[in-house]
């Protein structure tokens, strides 16, 4: 896969806001909601500091980027976010009828978007979501090893 300038461009806010989020001692995931170039919605991983186990970085993103539309279907928009998704981010992201998903790690745990399993394309829903995993990878999983290697 080749990314455009406006994927690094963009993958690499999603990796500020991620840095934001450990140093709030929260997982170091971010996440952006991006419509024709713009940013419409920002998220880090806030589930400890709003005691919400939903306040991942990509439902905060998706909130963020509804409320700024005064809509909650947000066609035509791509979500970048650090790692890959979980079922509960996807299942929103599907939802808001998000059209393309790009992400730095892959998370063979709980990854949603083809990891584990793969609910962007699975035909029996509604919707389905373009996915481009992989961008900026190593940066991605770095920071993630870096804050749980801390922890031991």
């Amino acid at each position: 896969m080749s990314w455009s300038a406006q994927d690094e461009q963009f993958m690499r806010a999603a990796l500020a806001e991620a840095k934001v989020a450990a140093l709030a001692d929260e997982v170091p995931v971010g996440a952006l909601v991006v419509r024709n170039g713009e940013v419409i919605g920002r998220g880090l991983n806030r589930p400890i500091q709003d005691s919400d186990p939903t306040a991942h970085a990509e439902i905060v993103a998706i909130r963020a980027a509804a409320a700024s539309e005064k809509n909650y279907r947000l066609n035509g928009t791509t979500l970048y976010v650090t790692l890959e998704p979980c079922a509960m981010c996807v299942g929103a992201m599907l939802h808001a009828r998000i059209g393309r998903l790009v992400f730095g790690a892959y998370d063979p745990k709980a990854g949603a978007a083809g990891s584990v399993l793969d609910l962007c394309d699975d035909r029996r829903m509604n919707h389905q979501i373009e996915v481009n995993g992989g961008l900026l990878e190593d940066k991605c999983s770095g920071l993630l090893q870096k804050f749980f290697a801390s922890r031991r």
